[in-house]
C-alpha cells in the first residue's frame, strides 16, 4: 500500500503539505524574479540559472556599498576643505582663498544697510549689490569696503 494513500485517499495532511511546498515555491520564485529585475543588467528575455541571479545580486549590493563608501568619504573630504578654507585666514596663507560670500541686510525705518562679506576675488558681489539696489529704485547714500586679511567687507548705506 503507498504510503500517501489511505484506503485509496491520499492523506489530507500529505495534500495540504504539498499545497503549502507548491505555493512556498512559487513564492520564492517571484521574489528572485524581482530581486533580479531590480539590477541594472536585469534582461527579462534572458532566464539565467537562480544561482546566478542571486549571485548578480550580491554582487549589486556589494558595489552599491562601496559607492557609497567612497561617496561618503569624498563628502567628508570636501567638508573638511571647506571648513578649513572659510576660517579668517586660510591654512596656506594664500592671499585670496574662496570663501562662500556672508550677506546681512538691517532695516531701519526707510534706511537699509548692506553688508557683505567676501573674499577678496569677489569683487563683483559688491557691483551685484549696488546694481539689484538701482533696479529696485533704492537711493544709495554711501558705500564703503574695506579688506581684512583675505576677506573684504562691502557696507552700503541706502534710502528706500
Amino acid at each position: 500500500m503507498d504510503p500517501y494513500q489511505q484506503a485509496g485517499q491520499p492523506s489530507s495532511t500529505k495534500v495540504k503539505r504539498k499545497i503549502v511546498e507548491k505555493n512556498r515555491r512559487n513564492k520564492m520564485k517571484s521574489l528572485y524574479s524581482k530581486l533580479n529585475s531590480l539590477l541594472p543588467n536585469y534582461n527579462p528575455k534572458e532566464a539565467l540559472p537562480l544561482v546566478d541571479q542571486v549571485d548578480d545580486a550580491i554582487n549589486y549590493i556589494k558595489s552599491l556599498e562601496t559607492n557609497l563608501k567612497l561617496a561618503k568619504e569624498k563628502k567628508e573630504s570636501l567638508m573638511r576643505s571647506k571648513r578649513s578654507r572659510s576660517g579668517c585666514s586660510s591654512s596656506s596663507g594664500v592671499k585670496g582663498s574662496i570663501k562662500s560670500p556672508k550677506i546681512e541686510i538691517h532695516e531701519n525705518g526707510s534706511s537699509l544697510q548692506v553688508i557683505v562679506t567676501c573674499g577678496v576675488d569677489d569683487k563683483f558681489i559688491f557691483y551685484e549689490i549696488l546694481r539689484i539696489l538701482q533696479e529696485d529704485h533704492v537711493e544709495v547714500i554711501s558705500a564703503n569696503s574695506s579688506s581684512i586679511g583675505d576677506s573684504v567687507i562691502h557696507v552700503v548705506h541706502a534710502e528706500v
